[in-house]
């Protein structure tokens, strides 16, 4: 059980780490994200030897803040996740966007390059390099690489570690259980490693979604980005939405949750299938 700080997350105090969050990242929190902030900082104020909320906000306001400011965003980043969340996506990659890339390649053609915007602590990229994989055990001339990439560092060193809880790992076939993953034993009993020969082809990178460049190559065949414009303002949807589109490369897929909309964006698109849009050719 977490102990509450000695003093109680004021209104002003709110403000000030809401708009910084903003500022840093673009995550947009409402008044309603007051009580869920507070006790998600509730440990970290113990584990740094502070009474209360005040003091926290005068530790990001000195000199020495600037690393506390990305301890602050690692704890207010939603990181729910699991294996094939959103399953009838892999199912629209697998069958309908993968076969068309590939039919363009030859065996000289560049690897299949697909990025995982928000990867959080990996289970949606480890998920792609599953697809890709088993899409490429049938053509040998398909090379792939999926990028993942997350503003948490936290998430970014669990996606890195590949080691999973067994609940977690709910694939849809047991036969990629046993391809894809090494089962733990002993103190390791109940969860499962991602094999190294899979986490080879993917490339961990710490990304802020609204940073300068990207490390990333260019002209991407498929970008995921789900469950993330949800918590921006619109501005900032459009200006993400405009650097997205213009990584794809053309015939290029992007894929946003089921929740979202791009409604009222530009975006030059076309909607092939839900929540799925294609880059014209």
């Amino acid at each position: 059980m977490v102990i509450p700080p000695e003093q109680p997350l004021s209104p002003q105090a709110y403000a000030f780490l809401a708009n910084l969050v903003h500022e840093r990242s673009r995550i947009q929190l409402g008044p309603d994200r007051q009580a869920l902030l507070a006790g998600r900082l509730g440990q970290r104020l113990r584990t740094l030897g502070l009474a209360g909320y005040e003091d926290y906000c005068r530790l990001l306001e000195s000199a020495q803040g600037e690393e506390e400011v990305g301890s602050l965003i690692d704890l207010v980043s939603t990181n729910h996740t699991h294996f094939f969340r959103e399953a009838e996506h892999f199912t629209i990659l697998a069958n309908r966007v993968l076969p068309r890339l590939a039919e363009r390649r030859g065996p000289s053609d560049r690897p299949l390059q697909i990025w995982s915007a928000a990867s959080s602590s990996g289970e949606e990229p480890y998920t792609l390099a599953i697809v890709l994989a088993e899409f490429a055990r049938q053509r040998p001339h398909v090379t792939w690489q999926v990028h993942a990439s997350d503003i948490s560092r936290r998430m970014l060193d669990r996606c890195r570690s590949g080691i999973y809880e067994a609940e977690k790992v709910a694939v849809p076939d047991e036969q990629l259980l046993r391809r894809y993953f090494l089962r733990g034993f002993g103190e390791r009993e109940g969860f499962y490693r991602v094999r190294p020969e899979l986490r080879r082809l993917v490339h961990v990178h710490h990304i802020n979604l609204f940073q300068p460049d990207y490390p990333l190559p260019a002209g991407l065949d498929v970008i995921f980005c789900r469950n993330v414009m949800i918590y921006f303002d619109q501005p900032s949807r459009q200006e993400l939405l405009d650097r997205l589109v213009a990584m794809l490369a053309p015939g290029g897929a992007l894929f946003v949750g089921h929740a979202e909309s791009l409604l009222g964006l530009r975006h030059g698109l076309r909607a092939e299938w839900p929540s799925v849009y294609l880059r014209p050719e």
